[in-house]
């Protein structure tokens, strides 16, 4: 089954039509806004790559470069890299706690050993 995606000139989102065969003729309608005007986009292609192959980069001394593991930020996009070349969904708790340490860390609530405001006798 042959997937399309379309720009909608009214809206300006992208649009994903499925058809049932690519012989079938396709007239789009915007999903978001209704509209008429689209114009087909280049799709992405899929390469079928095996996991060993896919962990073989994810293990490469290269791909490491750039990370810092005292940095959540580093780690946060080396985490994100790698849920991606692992093709899985990880879940919305995943995503969500990358999206916190791409935006600086923790939120604050963590202990961190401070005093809890309490005098110290």
């Amino acid at each position: 089954m042959p997937i399309y995606e379309y720009r909608c000139l009214g809206c300006q989102r992208k649009v994903t039509i499925l058809t049932l065969r690519a012989s079938e003729t396709v007239e789009p309608v915007c999903d978001h806004c209704g509209g008429t005007q689209l114009t087909r986009l280049m799709s992405r292609f899929a390469m079928v790559r095996s996991e060993d192959s896919r962990l073989d980069d994810l293990a490469d001394d290269a791909s490491l470069g750039g990370l810092d593991e005292n940095d959540p930020k580093s780690m946060a996009r080396w985490m994100r890299k790698m849920g991606k070349e692992l093709g899985e969904d990880a879940g919305g708790d995943f995503d969500e706690m990358i999206d916190e340490m791409e935006a600086g860390g923790d939120d604050g609530d963590a202990d961190d050993g401070s005093s809890s405001g309490e005098d110290d006798f």
